[in-house]
């Protein structure tokens, strides 16, 4: 299929440059030396991208959970459980996790060998074909760009639950200003502010939990509630839609058939709310012996991010009955939040205040993360020849200036919310969030069935990695399919009542990508990588 050179054309020139280096040192594509330069640059940081290695395990990690919980978890259950039931609810994001599991561990495998700024979003220009590096990290980059700007706004609605005359727009300026300047620290502390912002969130969870089940034992005026909502209204709801005014429910598909469907909506809330567990593997190129400290990492924050989900949706589904229409409320406050309607039925008033408070927290967290994990997705793509090569210029602390300048911009875009049309703008640009996790787990499971078969290729055992994913490739197959599957159908609702407006909302992530993928297959005409010929020894490890 020609050479190496004319397999990544367009990729950049560091694939080449990489090359004629293994050739004039007789590197065939063998385990390096322990004297090899990877190795130095891991000890020292790395000096190609000027990124330095001051990421700890738990810095991996809190960045992670900063980025997962978020709106999704504290506010975006509420109308899905009206929709669909507790037990819809439960098994859903049992599923989904079972689904980012396979992701991980796939990802764990690659990072800890291959530990580059970037992280998946290299791996498909290496191990496949630039082409679907180029278009799966611009969609990636442009999904967490935008989720930067939800989560400011979504900020400045929360402060209104204590002040509703207070414009949002005050409060998206001062958050932007204060997590912009955060991203220009040191890696360090940017990684020690994170990781206390997000304890707050788990500490919270974590007591949610603790409360849920005083109260569902009896310790509210309710008395015992044990699982009385899953029998009245049910644990399995048919698929409906709500009157946005009225919030009449008609349910267009009855019987099992209609649970089902409503079980199969409840996929794509779920796959919002665990997005940014994926985000571990970013930060691979700052940190401290990655060998050891992404293996770990990928485990605890797999398993911590799982655990409390999984406890909050269901002590939320037994503790609030589906059919409950503070649910369906419109607010981005703890007015909304389903953990504000438990303390509310229990007659707890004092709680509302404190999750508001908390719930500010994890946004502004979750705002933090998405700013520092664009900026790193854009070094990568940088670093393919993808994106300008001045991305990757970082100054005296390693942090890349540039990059964080031209992802913070994008945070303006929460001012659309300040007129009258822009709120629906900005409603599109955010359904691109929605699906783009999905396209992004797809092909990370699809990145390390490539990866196993790169190994083969070039005679090294797995069993020698820093890290083994488990059950393969049968779980990374596992995932692609199911991937692709909620993918695909992921606007499937839009069918039972058809709106334009809405199927393009659905699938406008698709068609970004579909878009991309074709216009820069067309420039480059790259092709797919032979097997010999991939690249893994560029920022390998020992």
């Amino acid at each position: 299929m020609g050479s190496p050179a004319d397999a990544v054309k367009g990729s950049g020139s560091s694939n080449n440059s990489a090359r004629d280096s293994n050739e004039k040192t007789g590197d065939k594509l063998q385990k390096p030396t322990s004297t090899s330069k990877n190795e130095a640059d891991l000890e020292t940081g790395d000096q190609e991208q000027g990124l330095s290695r001051d990421l700890h395990g738990r810095h991996l990690q809190f960045i992670a959970i900063g980025a997962a919980l978020g709106t999704g978890l504290f506010l975006g259950i509420g109308k899905t459980l009206a929709i669909a039931g507790p037990g819809s609810l439960f098994v859903a994001f049992l599923f989904v996790g079972s689904i980012v599991y396979s992701v991980m561990v796939g990802l764990g495998e690659m990072a800890a060998y291959i530990p580059v700024a970037g992280s998946f979003t290299v791996y498909a220009s290496r191990f496949i074909d630039p082409t679907l590096g180029f278009s799966m990290g611009w969609i990636y980059w442009f999904s967490w760009v935008i989720t930067w700007g939800l989560e400011l706004t979504a900020a400045g609605q929360i402060i209104q639950f204590w002040n509703p005359d207070l414009s949002i727009g005050i409060w998206i300026a001062v958050f932007w200003v204060l997590f912009t300047a955060a991203n220009f620290l040191p890696i360090r502390w940017f990684g020690e502010i994170e990781m206390w912002l997000s304890s707050i969130k788990v500490v919270t969870v974590v007591g949610f939990i603790i409360f849920s089940i005083c109260i569902n034992a009896g310790a509210s005026p309710q008395g015992y509630i044990g699982f009385k909502y899953w029998n009245n209204p049910g644990a399995f709801r048919e698929y409906a839609t709500f009157d946005s005014d009225t919030l009449a429910r008609t349910v267009p598909v009855t019987g099992a058939t209609g649970q089902f469907i409503a079980f199969w909506a409840t996929l794509i809330t779920a796959g919002f709310s665990f997005q940014g567990t994926e985000l571990v593997g970013v930060g691979a190129g700052e940190t401290s012996n990655p060998s050891k400290t992404i293996p770990s990492a990928i485990r605890w924050t797999f398993w911590a991010i799982f655990t409390l989900f999984m406890g909050t949706v269901f002590f939320v589904g037994i503790n609030v009955p589906a059919d409950n229409e503070s649910l369906l409320s419109s607010n981005q406050n703890a007015s909304a939040s389903p953990l504000v309607i438990v303390a509310t039925l229990a007659s707890v008033k004092a709680l509302p205040s404190i999750i508001n408070a908390v719930l500010l927290t994890a946004v502004l967290s979750a705002a933090n993360s998405d700013l520092y994990s664009s900026s790193r997705i854009l070094i990568g793509l940088a670093e393919e020849g993808h994106a300008p090569a001045f991305f990757k210029k970082t100054n005296q602390w390693g942090t890349p200036v540039y990059s964080v300048i031209a992802c913070t911009v994008f945070g303006f875009l929460a001012f659309l919310n300040l007129s009258e049309n822009g709120g629906v703008v900005f409603g599109w640009l955010l359904s691109i969030t929605s699906v783009a996790g999905f396209i992004t787990w797809a092909l990370i499971n699809l990145c390390h069935i490539r990866f196993m078969k790169v190994l083969a290729a070039h005679d090294i055992n797995r069993q020698d990695l820093p890290y083994v994913a488990p059950f393969q490739p049968y779980l990374s197959y596992f995932g692609l399919f199911f991937n692709v599957l909620i993918l695909i159908t992921s606007g499937f609702t839009v069918f039972l009542h058809w709106n334009t407006s809405d199927f393009f909302a659905a699938y406008v992530s698709v068609l970004i990508f579909v878009v991309a993928y074709i216009g820069h297959k067309l420039i480059f005409r790259t092709k797919v990588i032979p097997l010999a010929e991939v690249d893994i020894v560029r920022g390998r490890t020992a």
